[in-house]
């Protein structure tokens, strides 16, 4: 532990800051009222700042969450739905399962609190991986996909878990997946040595973050490998499907990370720049994307969607209820999916335009949204930024309800008419079928992820790296909590500062320094990242490896 007086002064310039750090002094007061009273002092301290994100914030450690930034973004939440993109041979139903997968990807604000993770220091990485069951299909197309664990029954029923270990909560009950175990690996897993299933004989236990049922993540668990099984005890007749993920810290001013995903065996991809920027306005933070984030990428290397790809943009979030210490998240603007590539000239593209919330009044979290059709070469729907001004005879499918609860959908019929038109507009005009269920969100919850152990992860990262901060957080130690996380951040403002005195420039390791298509790509060594993340050991069998789990060690094992 770092003595007190070793301990680096929170006034110590960052050379590479863009402006003069924003500090708020620790409370005496471990409780809520400390807690607000120091964020009604950060409030405060930030106004007429044009982007708190670029600055450097420096915070006392007891208004942190004890889990590391690039653990606690990744856009996969529900892997399962992310896995399950490229199961349809319809390309219409693909993109009805990549829109469910963008209302799922971030379902930690929708069950849990906002919080405030650790800021990531410049070479921090991480990487995780998810062994999930598949979503099964149901036989009418119209229905949503039958999800196999980590959901409750709708409305105000009580989550179905068991827990184990003390591990968190155990599947429900598993039935046979939709797909098939002989499914088209992708391009990056093509090139693997990685064939066998990975060895169900780990030398230590994995570690998986588990958060409550309600995704609070200030209940973050660092305890032993979720070994569940369904409530029926029959999950392990269930192949799974592993998902992987690695991401980076590359610049530190501004803040931006890369990461990438991959389902090799179901032939999936995603890549993409994390930066967002942050602004007090009132008693509300507007976030939005930062220059560097031009949304998500997501590539189908094989089976029915094979050069299908999917751009998913972000929309603007608002953290609400500062003052009153009962913070709140509305979401504004639109989202725009769109799809290129594939094997037809006419494409999809999806609009979601969020409601804006009244400031009278309790929030709706409303949405509306349309699939609409559009023709390869033309650009005539770039303008087409709101779902009022898609024509209404290129409209295939409108959708509406709230992204926190349920969300409804339709096919539509077409008229001779051109005009622009608002979704409600098209559901009266157009011949249209009966509505289904798209998603109910409320019926979700967050899937844990599983995450190498201490004593085998690098010293830079996530876990190993912000250890000694998360343990005492924990423990409620804040003062030692604050000790070190200020070592921490003081040791990368040295290191910053040699490279500058040498005149050498940070590399990063698992991405290429260019970012600027949004698209990162990986180096040698993110490549090897990858592929050990996917040859670590599993409990269960997994599809797309030759040989059933147990019977011979993989690639990591």
């Amino acid at each position: 532990m770092p003595a007190a007086e070793d301990c680096p002064k929170d006034d110590v310039v960052d050379i590479d800051a863009p402006g003069p750090p924003i500090s708020v002094p620790d409370s005496s007061d471990g409780g809520e009222g400390g807690k607000l009273k120091m964020i009604i002092a950060l409030v405060k301290k930030s106004l007429g700042v044009k982007d708190i994100a670029a600055m450097r914030l420096s915070l006392p450690a007891s208004l942190l969450e004890p889990i590391p930034n690039l653990e606690y973004w990744h856009y996969l939440d529900r892997p399962d739905l992310f896995a399950a993109i490229n199961d349809s041979d319809d390309p219409f139903e693909r993109m009805l399962a990549v829109i469910r997968f963008t209302f799922t990807k971030d379902l930690k604000f929708i069950h849990g609190k906002i919080c405030k993770p650790y800021n990531s220091v410049l070479g921090e990485h991480f990487r995780a991986h998810w062994d999930i069951i598949p979503v099964e299909t149901p036989s009418d197309p119209n229905h949503p996909p039958i999800l196999k664990h980590y959901t409750t029954s709708p409305a105000c029923s009580p989550p179905i878990v068991a827990l184990v270990n003390g591990a968190g909560p155990s599947e429900t009950a598993s039935v046979k997946s939709g797909k098939s175990s002989k499914s088209t690996r992708s391009g990056l897993s093509a090139l693997s040595k990685v064939g066998k299933s990975p060895s169900t004989a780990p030398t230590s236990p994995q570690q998986t973050v588990e958060t409550n049922v309600d995704a609070q993540m200030s209940d973050l668990s660092l305890g032993e490998n979720d070994n569940t099984g369904s409530a029926d005890g029959d999950s392990d007749s269930v192949a799974r499907v592993r998902v992987v993920y690695v991401t980076e810290q590359v610049s530190h001013h501004p803040p931006v990370s890369a990461y990438y995903t991959s389902c090799p065996a179901r032939s999936l991809e995603m890549t993409g720049i994390d930066q967002i920027t942050a602004k007090v306005s009132g008693t509300t933070l507007r976030v939005a994307p930062g220059s560097h984030n031009k949304g998500i990428y997501i590539n189908i290397t094989g089976g029915p969607g094979e050069g299908e790809k999917y751009h998913i943009t972000h929309p603007i979030a608002s953290v609400n209820g500062i003052l009153r210490g009962s913070f709140y998240l509305t979401v504004g603007d639109t989202t725009i999916i769109t799809c290129t590539g594939g094997k037809s000239g006419q494409m999809l593209r999806t609009l979601i335009d969020y409601k804006e919330e009244s400031w009278l009044g309790k929030a709706h979290f409303l949405l509306e949204g349309v699939i609409h059709t559009y023709t390869i070469g033309d650009t005539e729907h770039e303008a087409w930024t709101k779902v009022r001004h898609v024509p209404q005879s290129r409209v295939v499918a409108i959708f509406d309800g709230s992204w926190k609860h349920h969300i409804k959908w339709r096919r539509t019929g077409s008229t001779n008419s051109s005009a622009a038109t608002s979704a409600s507009d098209v559901t009266s005009t157009a011949e249209t079928g009966e509505y289904s269920t798209l998603l109910d969100l409320s019926t979700l919850k967050v899937i844990p992820k599983t995450v190498r152990p201490i004593e085998r992860q690098f010293s830079n990262e996530s876990r190993k790296l912000w250890h000694d901060v998360t343990t005492r957080l924990i423990k409620k130690e804040y003062g030692e909590a604050t000790k070190y996380k200020l070592a921490i951040e003081q040791k990368q403002r040295d290191e910053a500062a040699e490279r500058k005195r040498q005149g050498v420039e940070f590399i990063p390791l698992y991405f290429e320094k260019d970012i600027s298509s949004g698209t990162p790509t990986l180096t040698r060594e993110g490549l090897k990242a990858v592929e050990d993340e996917l040859g670590e050991s599993s409990p269960h069998c997994l599809e797309g490896y030759d040989e059933p789990a147990g019977k011979s060690a993989g690639v990591g094992s």
